[in-house]
This record gives structure tokens, C-alpha cells and sequence, in this order.
């Protein structure tokens, strides 16, 4: 995911520090991962350069000065593009669960162990995500069942993988 977009999306929802907008991207993406100060501070600069955003008021007070932000009408128009523009399908065939299998089957190491390794892994974060489901409000159970969904699909290619993995050492020159 674009963080930056986000960040441009949140703004979009009223006038915000980058302290707040931190704040509310960690607790609406950034269940994971969240967002870096460093990453807003510079995403909203940006967004100033680029005309996207602009300072709307600066607080003084004993510490740095606290910048107000709030979203242009150049950057609404960003954020519908963003908003709107299809996800490009090939962002999941660069997996590292991928590479790690080929990996181990082209230097002969056990690409069966690296599989069950990934799917007990797996089983476990869905565990975990389907008992967040019960508390959760409606925002959240979208990306709980997002990362479930793709978690699903991780297992299924797994499984179909443990089934190819000799034919695909045989290609990828991998001992045994």
C-alpha cells in the first residue's frame, strides 16, 4: 500500500497534524507496520511541494512549531485517482514465500520443510486474526478478512506447491 496516499487520504477527512495523522494511520493501517514520524513529516512536505496540501495554521509553544495541514482540491484529486485506479495484479507474484522456495530448490536445501515451516506459520496468524474478529468494529473486520482471504490463498498455492516441488527442482537444477 501506498502510505503516502493514505496518509493524503486521511488528511482528506479535515485539517490534521502530522502527529494525528500518524495516530490515525497506525490505527487504521498499520496493525502490522505502522507508519514511521520520519515517513509523515516527509509525505506531508511533499504534499506542500506538490500543491497537494498546505498549511492551514502553526502553533507555537515551548517546543517546535506544530503545523496544521489540510488537503488541497489538487489533492482530493489525487486521492480519487489513487482511490480508483486498480491495484496492479502482479504486486503479489513478488512474494518472498516464492523466492524462498526456489531458493531452497535450486541449492538442494528441503523446499518441503520450508513450505510446512510457512503453512503452520500461517494457521497460526489466522488463529489469530479470526479471534480478532469477534471484538472488532466494522473497519477492522474489512482488513481482517482482507488478510485472511490472502492468507487462504497462501495455503492453497502452498499445498498445490508441496504437490510440483519435484518437477520443479528438476527445472530449476536444484540436488536433491
Amino acid at each position: 500500500m501506498s502510505a503516502s496516499h493514505a496518509l493524503l487520504g486521511l488528511l482528506e477527512q479535515g485539517p490534521a497534524y502530522g502527529y494525528t495523522l500518524k495516530h490515525d494511520y497506525d490505527e487504521r493501517f498499520g496493525y502490522e507496520k505502522p507508519v514511521a514520524f520520519g515517513q509523515v513529516y516527509s509525505s506531508l512536505g511533499r504534499f506542500e511541494r506538490q500543491g497537494w496540501a498546505e498549511v492551514l495554521d502553526i502553533e507555537t509553544g515551548a517546543g517546535p512549531d506544530r503545523k496544521r495541514y489540510r488537503i488541497t482540491a489538487d489533492g482530493v484529486g489525487v486521492v480519487d485517482e489513487w482511490v480508483r485506479e486498480p491495484q496492479a495484479p502482479g504486486v503479489f507474484s513478488t512474494s518472498t514465500l516464492f523466492a524462498r522456495v526456489s531458493v531452497a530448490l535450486m541449492s538442494g536445501r528441503n523446499a518441503v520443510a520450508v513450505l510446512e515451516s510457512q503453512r503452520h506459520s500461517h494457521l497460526a496468524r489466522m488463529r489469530e486474526l479470526t479471534a480478532q474478529l469477534t471484538d472488532a468494529d466494522a473497519a477492522r473486520v474489512l482488513a481482517l478478512t482482507y488478510e485472511l482471504a490472502h492468507l487462504d490463498a497462501d495455503l492453497r498455492w502452498i499445498e498445490e506447491s508441496g504437490q510440483r516441488l519435484d518437477a520443479a527442482r528438476a527445472v530449476l537444477g536444484g540436488g536433491a
